[in-house]
């Protein structure tokens, strides 16, 4: 018997949404996808900022997901808005920035308790925030991208048995 249950619904949140969080959004939709748990996750992504709604990921977020077997040429940059607490039940931030911007727009504490720094997830973590790598080199997009690999990893480590269909 199959059950109608609504998919966990998660947003990733850094600046500009082409570089950190786009790259969240593909690998941790590719985990679910793998355990056989699409279904069960929505997987989206936002910016705090306005300045590339509507682009593509930057060619090195692209390049660097390419090269880890990930696609992201889908994606196009949309700033956060109110209505993504509403539609999401965890809120990743990618650096304490981001986590500090989206505390002053959480209008409740329901939408406060959505927030969470996605470097959280990751128990050997040596920072919360994950850097951004914008004005650096392709290196440096690999580097945020094994660092966003490892923390999703965690994440859904701890969400996947309740994403688990119940028998």
């Amino acid at each position: 018997m199959t059950t109608n249950v609504a998919p966990f619904r998660v947003v990733f949140v850094c600046t500009g949404n082409i570089c950190r969080s786009p790259m969240a959004e593909v690998v941790f939709r590719s985990l679910a996808d793998q355990a056989g748990l699409g279904d069960r996750v929505a997987s989206a992504s936002a910016g705090t900022g306005d300045w590339h709604v509507g682009e593509r990921a930057d060619t090195r977020t692209l390049e660097a997901l390419q090269r880890r077997g990930y696609a992201g040429d889908q994606h196009r940059a949309r700033q956060f808005t109110h209505r993504d607490f509403v539609a999401s039940d965890l809120v990743l931030a990618l650096d304490r920035s981001h986590e500090r911007i989206l505390r002053g727009w959480a209008r409740t504490e329901a939408d406060a308790d959505k927030i969470a720094l996605l470097m959280s997830f990751d128990p050997h973590a040596a920072t919360m925030d994950v850097p951004d790598p914008y004005y650096a080199d392709a290196q440096m997009f690999d580097e945020v991208l094994g660092m966003i690999d490892r923390a999703s990893r965690g994440l859904f480590r701890q969400l996947q048995p309740a994403l688990r269909p119940v028998p």
